[in-house]
């Protein structure tokens, strides 16, 4: 009956590791008026290196594939 004992609490261990993440970030969604990460700006507002080389890529994979 001990080795029933001991899974039991592995088991809850790892289920307490596997949920802790998602218990944090209700923790910190509950925080500041619902806002989880306090104040960021909107999507888009603000000039980005990966968004300008992803655009560029997308236009240009659009421009290969269109010539076809």
């Amino acid at each position: 009956m001990g080795g029933v004992t001991e899974l039991f609490v592995i088991m809850l261990i790892i289920a307490a590791a596997a949920f802790a993440p998602l218990g944090y970030f209700i923790y910190k969604y509950t925080q500041k008026n619902a806002q989880p990460f306090g104040e960021t700006e909107p999507h888009g507002d603000s000039p980005s290196l990966v968004n300008d080389l992803a655009e560029t890529a997308i236009h240009f994979i659009k421009s290969k594939l269109g010539k076809k």
